[in-house]
């Protein structure tokens, strides 16, 4: 089980491999509401460490079988990109066909409410833009303005040299 078998050294050896390992408080907290959601006693349940790791590489397994068989599906349509239809599609092939309705629903919630995100971040970023073309303009009046006070300057350069010039004639 992950480090207790060698684990360590694989990961060692290719450092990818660290990035397969799930959160920890992740799983704890999906497999603790999953058993207080079951669970007909009162009370918390507790989860042995032993246990929670066993969940972890489980899942962990499940998802790297998952993300094959949905690739192999990609590539069967000759795409690059995995898409969720793939995955949806994938959950059907491994014989897991009873996630597919839940997994719609919560894909279609979830695009629902990304949807309403980004229509709702679409003036922000016209806003934003403004904002930045205005703190842009500043500069640019800045710039401007040095002109004309170095002209000045020139002509107050120019007038004293002309008074200079004056009074020695």
């Amino acid at each position: 089980m992950g480090k207790a078998n060698g684990g360590g050294e694989a990961s060692a050896a290719v450092p990818a491999a660290a990035v397969e390992e799930l959160p920890r408080a992740i799983v704890r907290r999906v497999v603790k509401e999953n058993l207080d959601r079951s669970s007909s006693r009162e009370g918390e349940m507790t989860v042995h460490k032993e246990a929670l790791i066993a969940f972890s590489e489980s899942a962990r397994i499940f998802i790297h079988y998952l993300s094959a068989t949905a690739n192999d599906i990609s590539k069967e349509s000759k795409r690059q990109t995995m898409n969720a239809d793939d995955v949806l599609k994938a959950l059907e092939e491994i014989e897991f066909s009873e996630f597919v309705g839940p997994l719609k629903a919560s894909l279609e919630d979830f695009r629902r409410k990304n949807a309403a995100k980004r229509s709702g971040a679409k003036p922000k970023e016209s806003n934003k833009k403004r904002k930045k073309e205005e703190k842009e303009n500043p500069p640019a009046q800045e710039e401007e303005n040095e002109d004309v006070m170095e002209e000045e300057e020139e002509d107050n350069d120019n007038d004293d040299n002309g008074d200079a010039h004056e009074s020695e004639e």
